[in-house]
């Protein structure tokens, strides 16, 4: 255990500088936020990230003078209670442990704000970091004996390509018909135009994808990006659909409703699926251009997933009958770098069974800005690697996919398995 901040009162910030949006500040070694719930009020001062995904709260907003959490909405009013949490809809109770810390003391004087951590002359314990104790990094020893994407097959022609794998340099090149690696790992091989590599000896198969095979879809890869995240926090944003309305508010999440309905996790070898109905907009469906549909329709979100870092989603529009699959991979480099691979499978786009080479670039643009949504995200983080003791974080209903990726890494880690339910 570790003990508070150092008693007594400490100058945080000019309160000039406090306005609506929440600013980071630290006082006596403990990180807080300072915000206004409106133009001249009081400052209200609480914990500096939200504890449901450890998100650094001054990424996020002021509104109706409540904070607002950037990645799912969640909202705290001036005192640090929790007041919405959006995905369980307008009538759920916040779990109890979601209300932020505020500090002891709090107060304006000669233009400064000042706070006071603790009792002065007091000392409590802080479990505010309790998050980096147990977490599944990049670096973790298990993921070598594992299955990783280390570069698009196309990347490696012609010549020599060295790549970067869980702290390690690999030289690939093309040997024959085959490929090489130095060192040599246990498994080398080719798959969705992926070059895979597994260091010693891969616990879990890579999955299929019947779409990628399927000559009715179009496909297509975005050109891979990187993250400071670590690929354990990336796939769980990939499988989290209650950050939308707030994460895609710019691209698509305008249009989602907050509330996510129960969610069934099927278990599968190594990994799960879900799939989920929902209801969205589609105004670029033929359809409803043509006025024979109502641009509100119908989805099937499938999402499929197997350990460590192997993602799928597939969305098939109900009413227009168009399918998009997104093939999602990730390559854990280093502690702080993690390579994304993208890849789009399309068909019944725009009401063509094989869509042509504009609607696949269309689609694929589209993809980029979602993704560069989440990235900028991911900025806000603030741990190195996915917690695994579940009450790191604050789970509720809608995480349930989190809840089943965070059990899966602990058995593959080689931890024990907690039978922790989510809460709220």
């Amino acid at each position: 255990m570790t003990v508070a901040g150092t008693p007594g009162w400490w100058p945080v910030i000019a309160a000039a500088e406090v306005g609506t949006q929440p600013v980071r500040v630290d006082a006596g070694g403990i990180p807080y936020v300072v915000f206004r719930p409106g133009p001249g009020e009081p400052v209200s001062v609480v914990a500096a990230r939200c504890p449901h995904r450890l998100v650094r709260l001054d990424h996020g907003s002021v509104v109706g003078g409540r904070l607002r959490c950037a990645y799912h909405g969640w909202e705290f009013d001036i005192g640090g209670a929790c007041e919405l949490v959006p995905s369980g809809g307008p009538d759920a109770a916040a779990p109890p442990r979601a209300h932020l810390a505020t500090p002891w003391g709090l107060h304006e004087e000669d233009g400064t704000v000042w706070v006071a951590p603790v009792e002065p002359g007091s000392a409590v314990v802080d479990d505010d970091h309790r998050a980096d104790r147990e977490t599944f990094t990049n670096l973790d020893a298990s993921l070598r004996a594992a299955w990783h994407p280390v570069a698009l097959a196309g990347e490696l022609d012609p010549g020599y390509l060295t790549v970067r794998l869980l702290g390690e340099d690999w030289t690939l090149r093309r040997a024959g018909e085959g490929i090489a690696a130095d060192p040599a790992p246990a498994g080398l091989c080719e798959r969705f135009g992926v070059i895979w590599l597994a260091p010693e000896p891969p616990r879990t198969e890579l999955f299929d994808a019947a779409d990628d095979a399927d000559p009715a879809f179009a496909g297509a890869w975005l050109i891979p990006a990187r993250s400071e995240s670590c690929a354990g926090v990336l796939a769980d944003n990939f499988l989290d659909v209650a950050h939308f309305p707030f994460v895609h508010a710019g691209t698509f999440g305008s249009a989602e409703d907050p509330y996510v309905p129960p969610i069934q996790v099927v278990p599968a070898a190594d990994g799960f699926s879900t799939v989920q109905e929902q209801w969205f907009d589609n105004p670029e469906d033929p359809g409803v251009i043509a006025g024979v549909r109502p641009v509100r329709q119908r989805r099937r979100a499938t999402y499929v997933y197997r350990a460590p870092f192997q993602l799928l989603l597939r969305l098939e529009e109900l009413d227009a009958g168009a399918i998009k699959t997104i093939l999602f991979f990730l390559q854990p480099e280093d502690l702080r770098s993690t390579r994304i691979y993208t890849k789009m499978l399309l068909h019944g786009i725009g009401g063509v069974p094989v869509p042509g080479p504009d609607v696949v670039a269309n689609e694929v643009a589209f993809e980029v800005a979602v993704l560069a949504e989440d990235l900028a995200l991911q900025r806000a983080m603030t741990v190195t690697g996915l917690p695994l003791r579940m009450r790191d974080e604050l789970h509720v209903r809608a995480d349930r996919s989190g809840v089943a990726l965070r059990r899966i890494l602990r058995r593959f880690a080689g931890l024990d398995d907690p039978r922790d339910a989510p809460e709220g």
